[in-house]
């Protein structure tokens, strides 16, 4: 998947040249061009590709028919080529289809929110669905927002710093530092920030947690950050309805401190994971991970002293073993 991104976004003067042709088009057309393209890249792909991608959908969803794996995985193809067309062609006219892009919903939740963090801000929290890159921006012309990306990929950096020329801020997770991560997203929040934080990034050092029921390791930055400060947390998803347009869809916000201490990180995390679980489930062809999903399973069980997860999807701490 990251080779066919790289194609495009490594190659500064055949982006230019796309760019400047690109912009004679009316919308309407290169929608349809897009759909074609979706369609070539789909049925082009090589085997092992789509195959996994429709394994990792069964996978996870099933029962479902094979038509219906087969619609949503052309369906993400789709996604994937809008999406790519929109970062890099079509992101430095966003003022000026701004408006015909966004069908947005609950955003009430998020005044609700910005009222009860009494001067501190908010968390959004979010997988990786849709056009997030989109979604950040339309955050961003609204609130002081923040958020943390991973840059690192050379074939995913052109697409950031894309963002962050429309004045779009973020940290990279690979090249700051821990601690002072921490101590940057605690004093956004505290001073009445917004944070967006994408909550599906795998590392093999994240905490051990449970996704589709399978163990695997998410970050727990967002639920150590509401737990500790004290703030809401906005769950969130986008999702493409037809061609360049998008819902955002904002839910009601989380107040986890209320419902866990500081210790219980681990389990406030849980219902985050249940958040991003659903609305996966619900739009499934939006998701990106499918190709790779597979990869973020733990592969061993964890033992020792090391956390793992019951049955139930609440957090368990292994004592190290006696003697």
């Amino acid at each position: 998947m990251y080779d066919w991104i790289a194609k495009l976004t490594t190659n500064d003067t055949l982006l230019r040249r796309l760019s400047n042709g690109f912009s004679f088009f009316p919308s309407w057309l290169m929608n349809g061009v897009c759909a074609i393209m979706a369609r070539v890249l789909f049925w082009g792909a090589r085997k092992g590709v789509r195959r996994r991608i429709e394994r990792n959908m069964g996978d996870l969803l099933a029962p479902l028919p094979l038509s219906i794996l087969k619609r949503n995985s052309l369906n993400y193809f789709r996604n994937l080529v809008f999406t790519l067309y929109e970062i890099l062609f079509r992101s430095h006219r966003m003022e000026k289809y701004a408006i015909s892009s966004f069908d947005v919903r609950g955003e009430a939740n998020l005044h609700e929110a910005q009222v009860r963090a009494q001067g501190k801000g908010f968390i959004v929290y979010t997988p990786h669905m849709g056009n997030f890159f989109y979604y950040y921006w339309y955050l961003t012309r609204k609130y002081d927002c923040l958020t943390i990306a991973s840059a690192g990929s050379p074939e995913l950096r052109p697409l950031y710093l894309k963002f962050q020329a429309m004045g779009c801020k973020g940290l990279d997770y690979d090249s700051t530092p821990p601690l002072e991560m921490y101590r940057t997203l605690k004093k956004h929040l505290s001073g009445g920030g917004v944070l967006f934080i994408l909550g599906d990034f795998w590392r093999p050092t994240f905490p051990i947690s449970r996704l589709f029921g399978r163990l695997t390791r998410t970050p727990e930055g967002a639920a150590m950050l509401a737990l500790e400060i004290r703030v809401p947390i906005v769950p969130f998803y986008g999702y493409r309805v037809k061609g360049f347009r998008h819902r955002l869809v904002f839910e009601q916000p989380m107040y986890l401190f209320e419902q866990f201490s500081r210790s219980q990180r681990t389990e406030a995390n849980q219902v985050l994971n249940l958040f991003m679980e659903r609305v996966i489930r619900d739009r499934p062809s939006e998701w990106f991970y499918w190709f790779n999903v597979h990869e973020h399973w733990e592969k061993a069980r964890v033992t020792g002293a090391a956390e793992r997860m019951d049955e139930t999807g609440n957090s368990v701490r292994a004592s190290e073993a006696a003697g």
